[in-house]
Order: structure tokens, then C-alpha cells, then sequence
């Protein structure tokens, strides 16, 4: 079976440096300060790659990086946050190179744990060499590496047993004598003319699950705009949840234009329910907390929204009433019928937020309950922050989303369901969900999935999402940890 070596940065990404990912590190990992230093001293790295002294700069990256950051804290961000930036920045000629091959072996120059988890989930590598992070008997990293030319080429040749590998992809200027080991070597850029045997490999593995606050690479340009903006952003996010909370959902489209924010509405919002009618289930794509509260100020009155894990502070915080669901499916769908009854409500079935263009399976207890189904498709795009997260307190999640300079929302009002299409003439709750889920991924252009709620948190946080009590130190510590992008150094 043919083999092939390959590097990951200038070869396999089409960005030689780097310097963003430590920043994403940085940030994620530890807090805003230690993001603000790497920022710092970026000068100082540049000059010492000029200088040729690249070794010393990655040096300087790591240990700014990682030191004092607990080891698992690096893995969580290596799992849910750098996947969506490398495959961003994949160099798709080089990937499909990459994939014609059997065996495949990815080395980097940045610490292994950063990258092991997207080279083998992704791109399916078979190996990743790269540098050693040095933990403490604490599990802290120290910041420092174990890492040398000599150790990378003693390791690919134990890997291929002793063999040369058919081919070596990476740049004539590497400093990797393991090129020279192949039998072959390619240098970018890379044609898209190269023949494939294997068609089925010619895209990876998509990231469908992320998390992470912000929303572009932290090229040091864009950094330097990030922290510049941060101060305006609280400062105008504290105005706009106070305008939300004040002024009436009639008036929101409207003040909401002279803060930056915007709600794109397209198809026809249906009317009002008679009264001692029951109400329209309005069925939403999940893609925010902000979902409901954007629905009701579409269409100008404070319409219930059914909710699981959102904070208590978001709860506060809402201008809707929301009705917490418990997850178990006769309290669940007493709950439904009883708010059904009073009027009009919202549910996202995918039971939590995806931020890429895939829709997670729609939970089908929503179908058993009503045949008056509106399906609604949400989208939104911000320039900064992410207003979801999975490893963090979900109370900032309103607080980063309105930091973001101009926040847009899309509202697609779909027809409401026949009756034909609904479990009253016979048609199975599963069945109509599916419909329900392809016909708002077709709308948004998306892509459904079978992916659960349980599926996200476990490629994100390590759990299956479910919500549980917590002691008061456990809640404490969910308000302070959101705050270490802060605080924390």
C-alpha cells in the first residue's frame, strides 16, 4: 500500500505560521490576557524568524501558550475548537494528494496535542508527529517542549518499519530533513490535475460539531481588531440587553437598526390565533438562545418558548416567558398540550444549537401534539463572537452575542403544514419530523444529519449534555470560568 508523509502547515494548510492557532490556545484555554501578550510579542517572533531563528519563535508561541494551563484544558480546545480553523485554512489540492495514499503520516511543528485530534478525525492520518508538551506530575504544561529534526526522522522511519515512503509533500524551505527520506517529493502549490484512485476521499471529514468564542482566526491583524473592540462591545451589548428588556417586542425591529442589529424576515408570518383557539406550534432550527426572542419580535408578541438547558440568568434576562422541559416525554408533552391550549409556542426539536450548515435530528414528540405546525428557518451571522457554547457557562451566550458589532438575523417563514402531512391523517410523528427537518435544511441549504444533542456534547464537552443538579460551589464556578477570558492570565 503506497505511503506518503506530508506537513501540516504551509502544505497541508495553506498558512505557514503558526501564530493564530497559539492565539486560539491562548484565548480558549486561559483568558484575554494571555491572548493580549502572545499579541504583544508577536514583533518579537517575526524578528526572530527573519533572523532565522524559527526555532526560537515557536518556542516563545508554545511556552506563552501553554505554560501553567491545565493539560486537559489544551486537549478540550485541541477537540472542540481548532478542527473548524485547520479545515478553514485546508489546502483542498494537497488533501486530495494526501488521500490517494494508503498510509498517511502528518508532522507538525506546533505541539502534537494540538493537532492529533483533527489529522486523524478529518484527514485520517495513521500518525501525527509532532513536539511533546512537558506536563508537570499536576497535570499543568510547563511550556516547554521536547522536540528536535533528529527524534522526527527516527520516528517516521520507525513508523514505515524502516521503508521510505512513496511520496513527501511539503515546502523546498522545510526544515524537516524527512523529505529527503521519501522517494518522491511534491512542493506546494499542488495542481488539481493530480489522477486519484480512491474518489471517496476527495473531501475529509466535515467539522459539524465546534465550540469556541470567537468567530475568525486571530491573524494578528485580526486579534489586534478583537481587543480593540472588546471594551465598545460590552459597552454595547449592556445597552442592548437594557433597550430589550425595556422597550416593547413592536418597537425591537426598529431601535434595534439604530444599535447595528438587524432581522431579515422573508415568506408571510402568519396571523394571530382566534381567541379559545389552540395555538400554532412554530417548529425553528436551532442556532442561538436568541432564536425565540427574534420569532416573537418578528411577529410582535411574546410568544412562549420551550427550553432545556439555557441558563437561569438567560431565563432573567428574557423577554419571553419560557417553559423549561425536564426530558421526560409524558411530563414533556403534558407541558406542550397545556401551553398549546393558552396559544401560540416555539420549540427547536434538535434540542440544542449547531453553528455549522447541518441540521441535528428532529426530536419527533412535537408531531404527537398538534397537527397546526408552522416550521420556521433561523440563521443568523455575527463578525466576532459566537453566542453558543458547550464547554463554558451558558449565561455569557446572550452577552457575546449582542458584543458583536452587527449581529444579523434571517426569519423564514415556511407555509403551514396540511393536515395530510401531520400524525392526524395517519402519518407517523417520525415521519413528519423528517419532513419537517428536510424541508428547513433545503431552505437554508443545509444538510440533516442524525446527529443528537448527546452526539454534540460528546465530541464537545466530554459528556452527553444532560442537564443535572449542581451544588452551589459548582454553580459559582460556572459563573466565574466564562469570566477567565477576562481575568485570567
Amino acid at each position: 500500500m503506497a505511503s506518503v508523509f506530508s506537513e501540516l502547515e504551509g502544505t497541508l494548510l495553506n498558512d505557514p505560521d503558526p501564530f493564530s492557532y497559539f492565539m486560539l490556545v491562548a484565548f480558549e484555554a486561559s483568558g484575554l490576557v494571555r491572548f493580549a501578550l502572545l499579541l504583544l510579542l508577536w514583533p518579537v517572533i517575526r524578528l526572530l524568524n527573519a533572523l532565522g531563528k524559527e526555532d526560537a519563535g515557536l518556542k516563545v508561541m508554545t511556552f506563552v501558550a501553554t505554560a501553567a494551563v491545565p493539560e486537559s484544558e489544551i486537549r478540550s480546545v485541541a477537540r472542540a475548537v481548532l478542527p473548524k480553523f485547520y479545515m478553514d485554512d485546508l489546502n483542498m489540492n494537497a488533501w486530495r494528494v494526501l488521500s490517494s495514499h494508503g498510509k498517511r503520516v502528518v508532522v507538525t511543528k506546533t505541539p502534537r496535542v494540538m493537532v492529533e485530534r483533527f489529522a486523524k478525525e478529518h484527514l485520517q492520518a495513521d500518525e501525527v508527529i509532532g513536539s511533546e508538551l512537558i506536563v508537570n506530575r499536576f497535570g499543568y504544561a510547563t511550556g516547554f517542549i521536547k522536540n528536535d529534526n533528529k527524534r522526527v526522522a527516527d520516528h517516521v522511519k520507525k513508523f514505515f518499519d524502516g521503508e521510505q515512503p512513496a511520496l513527501g509533500l511539503g515546502r523546498p524551505s522545510s526544515s524537516h530533513s524527512v523529505l529527503s527520506l521519501c522517494k518522491e517529493e511534491l512542493h506546494p502549490p499542488f495542481t488539481s490535475l493530480q489522477k486519484h484512485d480512491n474518489q471517496h476521499h476527495l473531501y475529509p471529514h466535515p467539522v459539524i460539531f465546534h465550540d469556541g468564542r470567537l468567530v475568525k482566526r486571530p491573524t494578528p491583524s485580526t486579534a489586534l481588531l478583537i481587543l480593540l473592540w472588546m471594551p465598545f462591545g460590552v459597552i454595547l451589548a449592556i445597552i442592548r440587553i437594557t433597550i430589550g428588556i425595556i422597550f416593547p417586542l413592536q418597537m425591537m425591529p426598529h431601535v434595534s437598526r439604530l444599535f447595528g442589529g438587524k432581522i431579515i424576515v422573508k415568506g408571510k408570518p402568519p396571523r394571530s390565533p382566534s381567541a379559545g383557539g389552540t395555538g400554532l406550534l412554530f417548529v425553528c432550527t436551532h442556532r442561538t438562545l436568541m432564536d425565540p426572542v427574534v420569532l416573537s419580535t418578528v411577529l410582535g408578541r411574546r410568544i412562549p418558548a420551550l427550553t432545556y438547558s439555557i441558563s437561569r440568568l438567560s431565563e432573567i434576562l428574557s423577554p419571553i416567558p419560557t417553559v423549561r422541559l425536564t426530558r421526560v416525554r409524558e411530563v414533556d408533552a403534558q407541558k406542550i398540550k397545556q401551553e398549546l391550549s393558552k396559544g401560540d409556542l416555539i420549540v427547536c426539536p434538535e434540542g440544542t444549537t449547531c453553528r455549522e450548515p447541518f441540521l441535528l435530528r428532529f426530536s419527533p414528540l412535537f408531531a404527537e401534539l398538534t397537527d397546526r405546525i408552522v416550521p420556521v428557518a433561523m440563521n443568523y451571522r455575527v463578525g466576532f463572537f459566537h453566542a453558543t457554547t458547550a464547554r463554558s457557562w451558558k449565561g455569557m451566550d446572550p452577552i457575546f452575542f449582542f458584543m458583536n458589532p452587527r449581529p444579523v438575523y434571517e426569519v423564514t417563514f415556511l407555509n403551514q403544514l396540511p393536515v395530510e402531512a401531520t400524525c392526524s391523517a395517519g402519518k407517523s410523528p417520525y415521519d413528519v419530523a423528517n419532513y419537517v427537518q428536510r424541508i428547513l435544511a433545503a431552505t437554508l441549504g443545509f444538510e440533516c444529519t442524525n446527529f443528537t444533542r448527546k452526539d454534540k456534547y460528546r465530541v464537545l464537552a466530554g459528556n452527553d449534555g444532560t442537564a443535572s443538579y449542581t451544588s452551589l460551589l459548582d454553580q459559582i464556578k460556572k459563573v466565574v470560568s466564562p469570566l477567565k477570558p477576562f481575568i485570567q492570565f
